[in-house]
C-alpha cells in the first residue's frame, strides 16, 4: 500500500481526489509542516466474535467445538485469503 505525505492546504484543494487514491488503497498522511494531522485509509472490514459465528451455524451443523476447534478455525481462514466484503445491512 502506497503512502502518500501532503500538506493541509494540498488536501483542502483535491479532498475528491484523496478519498479516489484511498479507494485505490493508498494512505494518506496529512501534516501541517512536518507534524502529521491525520491519516486517511480505508477503514478495517466488520468483524464477527466467536460466539457470532457459532450462532450462525445451522443446527444440523456437523461442525465439534473441542480441544481442536481453534486449530481448524486458523485453517479455515488461512484456506480462505480472499477479503470479507459483507454486505452493508449484515
Amino acid at each position: 500500500m502506497a503512502v502518500i505525505h501532503i500538506s493541509e492546504a494540498d488536501a483542502a484543494r483535491d479532498l475528491p481526489g484523496l478519498l479516489a487514491q484511498v479507494r485505490a488503497g493508498a494512505e494518506i498522511v496529512i501534516e501541517s509542516g512536518a507534524a502529521p494531522v491525520a491519516v486517511l485509509r480505508t477503514p478495517a472490514p466488520p468483524r464477527r466474535s466467536i460466539e457470532e459465528c457459532i450462532a450462525l451455524l445451522p443446527e444440523d451443523s456437523p461442525a465439534t467445538i473441542d480441544e481442536d476447534f481453534a486449530r481448524d478455525v486458523q485453517d479455515a481462514v488461512a484456506a480462505h485469503p480472499e477479503p470479507l466484503n459483507p454486505p452493508a445491512w449484515d
